[in-house]
């Protein structure tokens, strides 16, 4: 089939979680047999050279890139709460995207055009006036839910009530926009349910986030016995959901920890690190930034912490690190999408009591952690194969296109 990819962002390179999706959306479809063609928005919040992409990658996927300045501006903010349009949407529709896309459909015809993530459905109806494809939304997260829990949990009354109006008009969209597509591959079963749910017209498949199985050799390089336990975080920091966790681990459990463990360590990586935490000066706290290689770093350390108490979808770095031989020490919603045991390959806590003592079981019991790593290997291995992952999606869009 011939497969035209539509990107909130460059899946190349694959430094962050929706990027890692959908590179591996991309190549999987690639080795697959398919012929892919990527559209991607370039931006303030993740821009690349075209340069900089490898050549094979660029030849294999066509990708054409358009900038759109995704910066957030106080005055149309404003304006937007009189408008009863989605803030988040309006941000990607763009002349110079459409010109692109237009240009596309124009020159060549496509099976299947998938939309990855809501934010590149503005373009729905130029492609039904130019395209006889079938419409797919890859849909990673349930947009308006993450920014109905951020707007839950704000303590700032006015704050809250302009998050929760973008709450509520992005949900609108999004309601409005899963009935017009042919076709959702939500990337847990529990979004699918919901899908489903809210429009029962429109087929839905559950495709969660895949690894090659090249990459199931990966072990990981040291084990709890061996060193003296350390905690990390590691997460793209300018996504909203990662620094509220951190900000609250920081002020509402670090302290009682690092008294309770005043040789334990807490180590802070990832992209865009607000500086805010980049300049604090905690004792026990590293802050690593942005790192290399985000393998070899998760590989390094051995108890994963991911605070999350909004967000959607599936937590890619979580199923990586599983993947990578971490215990994982999650919430509820940062563990949502993934086939867990809690206690056999992680563990849940949802407070800061929880977290303290989730943390000293680990301190406590070096044996757990190899444990709870080598189960959640296990379980990314049997429910993350990438290409068992494609042959599903292939086999939808098949039975979407009769």
């Amino acid at each position: 089939m011939k497969i035209l990819l539509l990107c909130n962002k460059s899946p190349w390179p694959p430094l962050e979680g929706g990027p890692i999706a959908m590179n591996a959306m991309v190549t999987g479809l690639i080795s697959a047999g398919h012929q892919v063609k990527v559209l991607a928005v370039n931006s303030n919040k993740y821009g690349i050279s075209h340069e900089s992409i490898p050549a094979q990658y660029r030849s294999l996927t066509g990708i054409e890139m358009v900038y759109i300045d995704l910066a957030v501006r106080p005055l149309p903010a404003f304006i937007n709460l009189f408008t009863g349009k989605s803030f988040h949407v309006e941000r990607f529709i763009s002349a110079s995207f459409k010109a692109a896309l237009k240009e596309i459909l124009t020159k060549d015809k496509f099976d299947i055009i998938q939309f990855e993530t809501l934010f590149t459905t503005p373009y729905l109806s130029l492609i039904r006036s130019l395209s006889d494809a079938r419409v797919v939304l890859r849909a990673h997260n349930i947009e308006h839910l993450i920014w109905q829990r951020i707007a839950n949990g704000c303590s700032n009354p006015l704050k809250r009530v302009y998050l929760s109006h973008l709450a509520r008009t992005l949900r609108r969209y999004e309601l409005n926009m899963l009935n017009q597509v042919d076709g959702i591959a939500a990337i847990t079963d529990k979004d699918a349910g919901y899908f489903r749910s809210v429009a029962p017209e429109t087929p839905v498949i559950s495709i969660p986030f895949g690894i090659p199985a090249k990459d199931f050799d990966v072990v990981p390089k040291i084990k709890p016995s061996d060193t003296p336990p350390t905690l990390f975080h590691l997460g793209s920091m300018n996504w909203i959901p990662n620094q509220e966790g951190i900000n609250w681990f920081i002020h509402d459990v670090w302290p009682t920890l690092h008294k309770k463990f005043p040789k334990l360590k807490f180590h802070l990586a990832g992209r865009e690190m607000p500086s805010r935490i980049r300049n604090m000066n905690t004792d026990g706290i590293v802050i690593d930034g942005e790192v290399p290689d985000a393998l070899a770093y998760m590989q390094s350390h051995t108890v994963m912490i991911v605070p999350l108490f909004s967000g959607s979808g599936i937590r890619i770095k979580i199923v990586e690190g599983m993947l990578a031989g971490a215990a994982i020490i999650t919430t509820h919603v940062g563990a949502e999408g993934i086939n867990y045991t809690d206690g056999l390959n992680l563990l849940i806590a949802n407070d800061a009591k929880g977290f303290i003592k989730a943390v000293e079981k680990c301190l406590n019991t070096p044996a757990l952690i190899e444990e709870l790593g080598q189960n959640a290997r296990k379980l990314v291995i049997q429910d993350h194969n990438n290409e068992n992952l494609i042959q599903k999606i292939s086999e939808f869009y098949t039975g979407i296109r009769q």
